[in-house]
């Protein structure tokens, strides 16, 4: 039967290119990874396209991401990156077939993209070029060695195998070459892993010894009135593991904390000064509950969170380096606070320096900060979003004006200044869910927030009946989240309740939906419910 045996030389001759053009890329980002292990993690293709990627999505994308894909927003990036590199490769692997030369020169290619997104990250180091380099050679020279094989093993099967291995069917040799290669390029890989966790070793060891002082000012212990007595409801204090973390990261940093330091200079600084952890430490600490909220947040979100934070108070320690604020003749009027990983976040000087609880967080709900929120040192100010107050793994603070700097996010369209909102968001019962009526009556319940105000009043309407008073449990503090509860007589059917808040200066939370660029969403939060 021709046709059939047309069919099965032609899948016979396809199949080898792509298999070499996978396992080709596989060694390239193998031993980009083994080489970022002995270099700096950081620096591997993956993250530093990833990264790239990140600094050049429009707002409205970044947005998109973080509501569809919330926190696993970054796994999903690298995912796809991963996913696009696997459909080139087999790609790659297939053209190599007939254009050897130049397959091996498109993967070159894609080195030299790692490179240029290597050299555009603003923590970059002449190092940081070496892993996209040393991978993007390994993977042209496998993918070189490996097609020609390919190229033997794809030619016409003959109707009987000739001796030796000299006349054109050369699959034995091509497979095994092939596997050789991948197993040689999952042991770089693993090895690279290995080589990058351990580098983050002494950091962990680090925050494993540091033992934080007592506060000189702490808090008083969260009295049982503040929590509403509702099933259902979010926890006052949000455990460390649950706190929302949303950052440009797709690698966490792990700083040594003996080797961190915080460098304080720019316009206004009459007394410039780096400090070391030790000599932060050091200062009369402050013990502070605080609600920190994420300009991403959308009305009835989850990156808002509550924790007990423990920090040197900012205004204080700018104070001591001569600065003051404008309200008192001081040039600058934006505070620039730098990460280790490049990243900007500018602040208002006057409303760090206002007598707010701004602080330099060194512990988070009685223990230092885990990693992912910051160690060894973050900034905080309450009332503010985080884009534009709460710089994590901080390690420079530069005074300037906003006329003069822009920093990241306002690059990208974000507001300069960014009070928090005044937001409800009624936690329980879920969208869709089906209370019973013949139970009594249901409990609805939630939380509100309006940091450095405070909420006065939270009221639910039940379809587009008036608005009722719901019970507001005890407020902490005006820079904490209040909880509150309603017992609603539910009669059966399909309802939407919906929830307002009043903050502390007697506004109340507009009605007006936006979404959340360039300063936060706004809107009043529904759920609806069918009760049975």
């Amino acid at each position: 039967m021709p046709v059939v045996s047309n069919f099965r030389n032609t899948v016979s001759r396809a199949w080898p290119g792509p298999l070499a053009g996978l396992v080709a890329g596989l060694c390239a980002l193998a031993v980009a990874e083994l080489v970022a292990g002995l270099l700096r993690p950081a620096a591997g293709p993956v993250t530093v396209v990833g990264g790239a990627v990140i600094d050049r999505t429009p707002a409205a994308v970044k947005d998109f991401a973080i509501r569809t894909f919330g926190e696993n927003d970054k796994t999903a990036l690298q995912i796809g990156i991963l996913a696009v590199l696997a459909v080139l490769a087999l790609v790659a692997g297939a053209v190599a077939l007939r254009h050897r030369r130049a397959s091996t020169a498109g993967i070159l290619l894609f080195g030299l993209v790692g490179t240029v997104a290597a050299l555009s990250r603003p923590d970059a180091g002449p190092l940081d070029v070496l892993p996209s380099v040393a991978g993007a050679l390994a993977g042209a020279t496998a993918l070189y060695l490996l097609t020609g094989k390919a190229r033997r093993a794809a030619a016409p099967v003959p109707a009987v195998p000739p001796e030796g291995d000299g006349a054109g069917w050369d699959r034995r040799g091509f497979l095994t070459a092939t596997a050789v290669t991948a197993g040689a390029a999952a042991g770089a890989g693993a090895l690279g892993r290995y080589l990058g966790g351990r580098r983050g070793q002494s950091a962990v060891a680090s925050r494993t010894r540091l033992v934080l002082p007592a506060p000189a000012s702490p808090a008083p212990p969260v009295p049982p009135a503040v929590r509403a007595k509702a099933p259902g409801i979010s926890p006052f204090v949000t455990p460390n593991r649950d706190f929302y973390r949303v950052d440009t990261a797709l690698v966490v940093p792990k700083v040594d904390a003996e080797t961190w330091r915080l460098r304080i200079h720019g316009e206004g600084v009459a007394r410039p000064r780096t400090y070391t952890l030790a000599d932060l430490l050091a200062r009369p600490l402050i013990e502070r509950d605080i609600t920190l909220t994420c300009v991403s947040n959308e009305v009835g979100g989850p990156y808002v969170g509550n924790a007990r934070w423990l920090g040197v108070p900012l205004g204080a320690l700018l104070a001591d380096c001569g600065v003051r604020p404008p309200s008192r003749g001081g040039r600058a009027d934006q505070l620039v606070a730098r990460s280790v990983d490049g990243m900007t976040l500018g602040s208002p000087v006057e409303d760090v320096m206002d007598g707010r609880d701004a602080m330099l967080a060194v512990g988070m709900n009685g223990e230092p900060l885990p990693f992912e929120h910051g160690f060894p040192v973050r900034m905080l100010v309450p009332g503010l979003y985080g884009y534009v107050s709460a710089c994590k793994w901080i390690e420079d603070i530069e005074l300037t004006t906003f006329d003069a700097y822009d920093p990241y996010w306002v690059k990208r369209k974000w507001a300069r200044r960014a009070p928090i909102k005044t937001q409800s968001r009624i936690d329980t019962p879920k969208p869709f869910a089906r209370p019973s009526a013949g139970a009594g009556p249901v409990t609805v319940a939630g939380v509100a927030w309006a940091q450095h105000r405070g909420i006065s009043r939270v009221q639910i309407r039940i379809d587009d009946g008036p608005w009722n008073d719901a019970e507001l449990a005890a407020q902490d503090t005006v820079d904490t989240w209040r909880q509150w509860s309603y017992r609603w007589q539910a009669a059966p059917g399909g309802h939407t309740l919906t929830v307002r808040a009043t903050d502390g200066t007697g506004q109340v939370q507009t009605e007006r939906r936006t979404r959340t660029v360039p300063d936060g969403a706004s809107g009043w939060h529904s759920v609806f419910v069918t009760v049975t």
